[in-house]
């Protein structure tokens, strides 16, 4: 791959919002942190391949001889019309050196935006809740009249203008972690962001970030009189049998079998199990936790029109207006109600990415469902700013590259 390309596919994978850190240049130079006790022994990607898989060598040399510096483990399946691929490599823990756990479950990140907007979707179809309606209407008490103009609709396409204002002393790895096991109540979160001013007049343009989300989940519970965590296992993860996805509450840890999670801090030297954090800051924008093959099912049926369905469904399925741009950049607006898309092998690929402290997970697809992709990376730099090495490969390996432009 050439530099043109290389920026090319780092800009329009970075869309979907893949985010985990470069392989730092301390750890090129010194003994990897990764590299050290039984996880130096590189593992060989594990496969269960298809007829007419996808590029099958592409898939497992973007997995192959994990852990690295970059990544500690890789879970990805591929599916569609013109087969699939099943992969694995790396290690369960970096103590035991043991293989990673294919059917791992994992946190799942951003990607819990696709269950909240769908369930709002719902609420839509049964008339409890108007797309076109002030938020501040369900939710009076919590959403003040500055925001008196900011929809449901805007809450899910992340055009609301609501600042995005995180808990204090975590805008670091270090500071995260600190504060790691703190429980962070959603509505304190809505109220400290909207004691700020607007970051702009709402609908005129998209700022991707988590407040949206967190007012969506509480709109949820407001017109349902019951739990967000609740309504998408009934409305979702039941009726689809997605019996290892679901929500940790204040639970730090993940039930289950599952690979461990690593990430850098410092200087890139230190090397710690992030495993254990706490999900309430995220809540009902990022606390999930899934397995690949529940993301599979459920990205399947989502697209497949028997999650939402009718015409609520293409809301997913549309970008805001071309006169919206992204806050702060004038890019083009590249997020819808939950999904986001990008060219990708000259097809339109829709989807959703998620980073938690440790795990970095994506689902994608083609409208028509000819190419599905679920992977989780257990990425070092898991909440980094540039892309993730690893992931980007997994990426380009089952889509192709996008124009070089």
């Amino acid at each position: 791959m050439n530099a043109r390309t290389h920026r090319a596919v780092l800009a329009a994978v970075l869309l979907l919002g893949i985010a985990a850190g470069p392989v730092p240049p301390a750890l090129a130079a010194t003994a990897s942190p990764v590299a050290a006790g039984p996880a130096a022994q590189r593992s060989p990607a594990q496969e269960t391949p298809d007829t007419g898989a996808p590029d099958a060598a592409a898939l497992r040399a973007a997995i192959g001889g994990l852990p690295k510096d970059d990544a500690t483990a890789a879970l990805v399946r591929v599916s569609g019309t013109a087969g699939g691929w099943r992969g694995s490599a790396g290690v369960h823990d970096l103590v035991s050196g043991r293989p990673a756990d294919p059917d791992g479950r994992f946190r799942a990140g951003s990607v819990t935006k696709v269950f909240t907007a769908a369930v709002v979707l719902q609420l839509a179809g049964e008339g409890r809740i108007s797309l076109d309606r002030p938020a501040r209407h369900y939710l009076p008490d919590l959403i003040p009249a500055a925001y008196r103009r900011v929809t449901v609709r805007q809450l899910l396409n992340h055009t609301s203008g609501l600042p995005s204002v995180g808990p204090a002393g975590t805008d670091t790895p270090e500071g995260a972690y600190a504060h790691r096991f703190d429980l962070i109540d959603p509505a304190d979160v809505v109220r400290e962001a909207t004691a700020h001013r607007p970051d702009f007049a709402p609908g005129t343009q998209q700022h991707y970030a988590n407040i949206g989300y967190t007012v969506a989940g509480l709109l949820i519970e407001r017109v349902t009189g019951d739990t967000y965590a609740s309504q998408v296992s009934r409305r979702i993860l039941e009726p689809l049998r997605l019996r290892d996805t679901g929500f940790p509450g204040t639970d730090p840890t993940i039930r289950g079998p599952h690979n461990h999670g690593y990430q850098l801090f410092g200087t890139a030297s230190e090397l710690r199990d992030v495993t254990v954090w706490g999900a309430s800051d995220a809540w009902a924008a990022g606390d999930l936790i899934s397995t690949t093959a529940d993301l599979e099912r459920f990205t399947r049926a989502l697209f497949g029109g028997r999650v939402v369905r009718g015409p609520l469904l293409e809301e997913m399925f549309t970008l805001p207006d071309a006169s919206v741009r992204e806050y702060g950049t004038g890019a083009p607006a590249a997020y819808s109600a939950g999904l986001s898309v990008m060219t990708l092998g000259g097809r339109e690929v829709w989807g959703k990415t998620g980073g938690r402290w440790g795990y970095n997970t994506a689902v994608a697809a083609t409208r028509d469902l000819s190419r599905t992709l679920v992977y989780n990376v257990n990425a070092t730099d898991a909440k980094g700013k540039d892309m993730n090495p690893t992931a980007m490969g997994i990426v380009v390996a089952a889509f192709g590259a996008p124009s070089a432009g």
